[in-house]
């Protein structure tokens, strides 16, 4: 959960963007993180002062730069859902373009 709505701040999309950045880190990490963490209001309080889960190594540079800056603790830093659409529509582009490019 973003920790603005931790903190008792009206819910926004920026909540839903903060999520997305854990959900794309464990589904590219292959890993459920602070799954073995007590969620108590210690984790509460940890992720309020900027707890996030560690990013693996495996994850490329560009989606963990992506991922970090969807859980930035202030929300104007955030990517909107129109800003994160064309940067992800942008990449897959561009992996496409170097499969081709890697056949030829």
């Amino acid at each position: 959960m973003a920790p603005e709505i931790l903190r008792g701040h009206q819910y926004t999309k920026s909540a839903d963007i903060y999520s997305f950045g854990i959900i794309m880190n464990e589904f590219l990490s292959e890993e459920i993180q602070l799954n073995n963490i007590l969620h108590d209001e210690f984790l509460v309080i940890k992720i309020c002062k900027g707890f996030r889960p560690k990013i693996s190594k495996d994850v490329p540079k560009l989606l963990a730069n992506l991922i970090i800056k969807c859980w930035d603790a202030e929300i104007e830093n955030r990517p909107t859902t129109k800003e994160l659409y064309q940067i992800l529509k942008k990449w897959i582009f561009i992996t496409k373009i170097s499969k081709l490019n890697y056949l030829n």
